[in-house]
């Protein structure tokens, strides 16, 4: 099943107070980048984001999910309603890839 747009939308309003969101169609999915670096995705309508210490340390009792057959596990978020809590969580995963 692919993502629908309007749950893409609906992400991209969420990260609305952050600069440098981006993101790229592949194949009925898409995935999103924060200042050039993946982030993680929308896959099947969840947003999945990069195992990453950070990720794991602020969602502790996060589901461990596969974004399609074959990949790496990613994080599901599910508290996708509150903006603060995925601003600091995308710029602590950015942090800890870019460092």
């Amino acid at each position: 099943m692919a993502s629908s747009r309007e749950y893409l939308d609906f992400i991209l309003e969420q990260f609305s107070g952050l600069n440098e969101i981006s993101h790229r169609a592949m194949m009925g999915e898409y995935v999103i980048y924060f200042r050039g670096k993946v982030m993680g995705g929308i896959y099947d309508d969840r947003f999945l984001v990069k195992s990453t210490k950070s990720a794991v340390a602020m969602m502790p009792n996060a589901a461990r999910e596969l974004p399609y057959p074959g990949a790496k596990a990613m994080l599901l978020v599910d508290n996708v309603e509150d903006k603060d809590f995925l601003r600091e969580l995308i710029e602590a995963i950015y942090e800890e890839l870019a460092g």
